[in-house]
């Protein structure tokens, strides 16, 4: 079973994403270790402009997509 991280705030997507069977995470540090794919808002809300989360996997922007879509993307990067 893959870890897909989901920014919170993607309700629709985490949800979408367990019903097909993916194991959905948070964005917190030791899930990004694990995960396979990150999947993002796309809204930046970091007034600061600081990034302190790093991460090799693939990162999928949500941003103007529908939840299946999402679930798409995420079956094409693991495949």
């Amino acid at each position: 079973m893959a870890f897909v991280a989901v920014e919170e705030g993607l309700g629709n997507v985490q949800k979408a994403l367990k019903e097909a069977g993916y194991q959905v995470v948070g964005l917190e540090p030791g899930n990004l270790e694990r995960a396979r794919i990150v999947v993002i808002s796309g809204v930046d809300s970091n007034m600061m402009q600081q990034q302190d989360i790093g991460t090799t996997a693939p990162v999928i922007n949500a941003a103007g997509q529908s939840a299946q879509e999402i679930v798409e993307a995420v079956r094409e990067r693991l495949s």
